[in-house]
């Protein structure tokens, strides 16, 4: 029994973490920190292979890392292990998709080919082609708006 509470918390940690992601890329990212962001929508003119925009996988590993931590101590809330564990998991596949497939940061792998992909990097492309923090769409990862399935490729 309790083995599906601890998939069913993942799950549910890893779903939320879309929206969470989503929130602070919108109001965060494009808001207060703007600063911190700033360089991953500006051309890579910059020395070095990391960006300022690097320091949000530091941001949202902390509940990650606190999460494993406070589940692992104390058993009363053992599933919170599990959060972390769901965050994460959305981290791996933040990374996979925004950083290996989509800026080819590592080149791991090149073409993922289904209408979802495609739909990833227009969504991306899309949220990309504003230099600015204002008038940009497409904040989230996963979710995609149905207006960019089935059009042509327009890489970020």
């Amino acid at each position: 029994m309790n083995i599906l509470l601890y998939i069913s918390v993942t799950i549910l940690a890893y779903v939320g973490m879309e929206f969470t992601a989503w929130f602070a890329h919108k109001y965060i990212m494009h808001g207060i920190l703007w600063a911190w962001h700033e360089d991953h929508h500006k051309p890579h003119e910059k020395e070095g292979f990391f960006e300022k925009n690097d320091r949000f996988f530091f941001v949202f590993a902390v509940p990650s890392a606190a999460s494993f931590m406070i589940g692992s101590m104390y058993p009363q809330v053992f599933w919170l292990f599990f959060v972390g564990v769901g965050i994460a998991l959305y981290g791996l596949t933040y990374f996979l998709i925004h950083d290996v497939y989509i800026h080819r940061r590592f080149k791991w792998f090149k073409v993922l080919d289904s209408t979802y992909s495609r739909a990833i990097l227009r969504a991306h492309g899309a949220h990309h082609s504003k230099q600015t923090k204002e008038d940009c769409e497409s904040f989230g990862l996963l979710v995609v708006d149905k207006k960019f399935y089935g059009k042509r490729n327009n890489n970020a």
